[in-house]
C-alpha cells in the first residue's frame, strides 16, 4: 500500500516538473501563480517522498496471525460495545494505515493501546478528550468482522 503510494508519487513528480519548467519558462516568476503553484506542490511531493523513502526499510509486513488468536494483537478485528450498548468495529493497524472510515486505529492510539493483550468478555477504560469511556469486548477476530 505505502509502496504503491511511492510509485505513485514518483509518477505525479514527473508531471509536476515537467509543469513547472513550462511555468518558469513564461517569464517573471514572482507573479507568475502556475509558477508558485506547482513549486509548492513539488516542495509537498518531495516531502512525502522522504518521509516513505525512511520508513519502508523498516516496515516489517504482517502475515500470519498469531498463535493466540483469541487475545488482541495487531491486525486483530475488534467488535466492542460501549456503556449505551452502541457496538463499534476497529482494526488495529499501524501508524501508517489508519483510516477511521474503514475501522482502522493506530496502533499507537489509545484506544488500540487499551485493547492490546486483552480478550473477550474483558473490559477496557478508554481515557478520551471528553473522559473516560468504558467497552465491553464481544468479538476479536482475524480476519474482517462483518
Amino acid at each position: 500500500m505505502l509502496q504503491d503510494e511511492l510509485d505513485g508519487l514518483w509518477k505525479r513528480r514527473h508531471l509536476v516538473a515537467i509543469a513547472l519548467s513550462a511555468a518558469a519558462a513564461e517569464g517573471d516568476r514572482s507573479e507568475n501563480a502556475e509558477y508558485i503553484c506547482r513549486k509548492k506542490e513539488l516542495r509537498e511531493i518531495d516531502r512525502r517522498l522522504r518521509y516513505l523513502q525512511k520508513r519502508l526499510p523498516d516496515l516489517k509486513v504482517v502475515r500470519e496471525p498469531p498463535s493466540d488468536q483469541a487475545t488482541i494483537f495487531f491486525g486483530a478485528w475488534v467488535r466492542l460495545e460501549d456503556e449505551d450498548c452502541n457496538e463499534s468495529i476497529y482494526r488495529i493497524a499501524g501508524p501508517n494505515e489508519f483510516n477511521l472510515d474503514k475501522g482502522f486505529i493506530s496502533m499507537d492510539a489509545p484506544m488500540a493501546k487499551a485493547l492490546i493483550k486483552k480478550r473477550v468478555d474483558d473490559e477496557v477504560n478508554v481515557h478520551t478528550p471528553k473522559g473516560d469511556k468504558r467497552y465491553y469486548i464481544s468479538e476479536i477476530s482475524y480476519s474482517e468482522i462483518k
